[in-house]
């Protein structure tokens, strides 16, 4: 009898070691890749919501004017929006993307509505479709005729080893340097303050040659996005954070928010619709966009009374 308890012991042991080590290996299966790499599950930037913007009404608004400013993400204080680097085939860090990852991935899931004709058109009146969709940034999916050559060096006719293939050419994202913000300040007498809000943002592009494939210098967008339905996605895209601390990572609506970005003005509201660097170049032009900087801030400067 004592044998029989004493066998009954053992294996009731082994089976429950058992059924432990399984539980844990299945525990180990089960882990999410975001958790096994940080010490602590992040919950923040996934529930964040959009702050609302303060209502405005016409009769609130005594003064208001439209600015396009381009933000160059060669610039050190803009990196945050350019890397990590993604050309659609490497992986890329797990907690945070580029802006245009984050906002080509949304077009392409349908989140956010893409305006074409994004060169002459910076009023969202044309929405792009698919088809247009993908052949953002040049990439193009072609039918190509090939020979088999490897069916030709088996003693096949060449002819005969035609053969049809799918060609894609994908949208390199790295080529993305720029991002034009077409925005409105104005000021609002019911805070007598001055304020700002983005209207839209587009990637901007290095133009190419045509016949050379040589870097113009120019750059041209390849669509716009209106920023506002933008803020739904970006609110939840975590950007690094530049201060070095992992522990308080904003996402890129907090950069837009807070205006953490380096810029410079390349038009105002005019009544020819002219650019800056449509009649000055170089120095002046970064000169004139200067003088709309200080005149903007002047004006709200000249409403207060000391």
């Amino acid at each position: 009898m004592k044998n029989f308890i004493k066998l009954f012991t053992n294996t009731f042991l082994v089976i429950t070691i058992s059924a432990f080590c399984s539980n844990e290996v299945i525990a180990q299966d089960v882990l999410n890749v975001e958790d096994m790499n940080s010490v602590y599950k992040k919950e923040l930037t996934l529930n964040k919501k959009v702050q609302s913007y303060t209502p405005l009404r016409e009769a609130d608004v005594m003064w208001s004017r439209k600015i396009w400013r381009e933000i160059d993400l060669r610039e050190k204080m803009n990196h945050p929006f350019y890397y990590p680097e993604n050309d659609g085939v490497g992986s890329t860090t797990g907690d945070r993307r580029s802006l245009i990852d984050v906002i080509y991935s949304a077009i392409k899931e349908g989140s956010i509505t893409a305006y074409g004709n994004a060169t002459v058109d910076d009023e969202f009146r044309e929405p792009m479709t698919m088809d247009d969709i993908k052949k953002i940034g040049g990439a193009k999916e072609e039918l190509v005729e090939v020979i088999d050559w490897d069916a030709v060096a088996a003693g096949a006719d060449p002819e005969e080893a035609k053969e049809t293939r799918l060609i894609k050419s994908e949208f390199n994202r790295n080529t993305v340097k720029k991002w034009r913000l077409k925005e409105e300040w104005f000021f609002d007498k019911q805070y007598s303050t001055m304020q700002v809000r983005i209207l839209g943002i587009a990637p901007l592009q290095e133009d190419r040659d045509e016949v050379t494939e040589r870097l113009t210098g120019s750059f041209s967008p390849l669509f716009w996005v209106y920023f506002p339905e933008a803020r739904e996605i970006l609110i939840n895209a975590e950007v690094f954070n530049s201060v070095k601390n992992d522990a308080e990572r904003r996402t890129y609506d907090d950069l837009f928010w807070k205006r953490m970005f380096s810029s410079t003005i390349t038009m105002e509201a005019n009544v020819a619709n002219r650019r800056i660097n449509e009649y000055m170049i170089g120095l002046d032009a970064l000169l004139e966009a200067e003088r709309v900087k200080a005149e903007i801030f002047n004006i709200e400067h000249d409403l207060w009374e000391y």
